[in-house]
């Protein structure tokens, strides 16, 4: 059973949050990206809760009823670590370990988030599992030196324009759709974008898309432009990017934004790393084998520390 709730945070944002399981007992953090939302974490909230954990996944800032500031540096990396320092304080508060999270799970800006996170507060988490989601140290290498990896990641500089969440919205979002439909997994096109999940994702897009394209705009890790540099300007210190937590990484390697030369080197970063490739699978890997994923997770769960 899915329940809802608003976490009201310290310093004034409330992220809107669905959970399961019993309060008390170990939690497990979801994190979504976009253009997604907490929704899509429903199956395994639900699954992890009847393994006896409390999970929880939150809107993030820009999101869904999550607080939603105008500002694209409201963005900024360092609100979000703050919002999931915060959030993490208050929904482990009653866990076996307060304010530390059995594991935090998360996606495309998901992850970016989550990566940041873990680099600045280890502690609050035992273990890390990254879906899709680059490392910002081979993100911006690649996003430097790869025409390639250039071309696939165009789309960032349209989603930080102003005029790019009126333009999404155009039509029934027909700009929107195609980030699912674009790839398409073994088991068919988009088998699983069925008329009833592309309600919910309508149900959510209809409440602005302001938020969402506001990490694109706040986020120097873009592609060059003519009018910007970019990725090419951002320096990122090893010291300020390495995670030092047990990390799984699950990658669907049919994603043609975010190509498995990602994965090159990231053991630099992540000492104690653990890389599972799944190659009939997109970026949209919680959606096309969500069984193979929770299996991973499950696994990774039960490693000793």
């Amino acid at each position: 059973m899915i329940e809802t709730f608003d976490a009201h945070l310290p310093h004034g944002i409330t992220l809107s949050c669905r959970a399961a399981g019993t309060p008390g007992q170990p939690v497990l953090l979801f994190l979504h990206g976009f253009p997604e939302a907490a929704f899509v974490w429903d199956d395994m909230l639900e699954r992890f809760a009847r393994d006896g954990y409390r999970c929880v996944a939150p809107n993030l800032r820009g999101y869904e009823r999550s607080s939603a500031p105008a500002e694209p540096k409201a963005y900024r990396a360092r609100y979000l670590v703050q919002d999931m320092d915060a959030l993490v304080e208050q929904i482990c508060a009653n866990s076996p370990t307060p304010g530390r999270v059995a594991m935090l799970v998360a996606h495309d800006w998901g992850g970016a988030l989550a990566w940041a996170f873990a680099a600045q507060h280890p502690q609050r988490m035992a273990r890390l599992a990254i879906l899709n989601a680059p490392h910002p140290a081979p993100f911006q290498r690649e996003l430097t030196r790869s025409a390639t990896q250039q071309a696939a990641s165009a789309y960032m500089n349209f989603l930080a324009r102003p005029d790019a969440p009126a333009l999404l919205a155009e039509n029934d979002f027909a700009r929107l759709w195609p980030f699912f439909t674009d790839m398409a997994a073994s088991q068919g096109p988009h088998a699983w974008l069925d008329d009833a999940m592309r309600e919910r994702y309508r149900a959510v897009w209809r409440q602005g898309l302001h938020g969402g394209c506001n990490y694109y705009a706040a986020s120097p890790l873009r592609p060059p432009s003519p009018a910007d540099p970019g990725a090419t300007a951002v320096q990122l210190p090893d010291e300020a990017v390495t995670v030092r937590v047990p990390t799984l990484v699950i990658w669907g390697e049919g994603d043609t934004v975010l190509p498995p030369s990602l994965l090159e080197g990231l053991d630099a970063w992540v000492p104690d790393l653990r890389i599972e490739r799944l190659a009939d699978c997109t970026h949209w890997l919680v959606h096309e084998q969500p069984a193979r994923v929770a299996s991973l997770l499950e696994d990774f769960l039960r490693q000793t520390p």
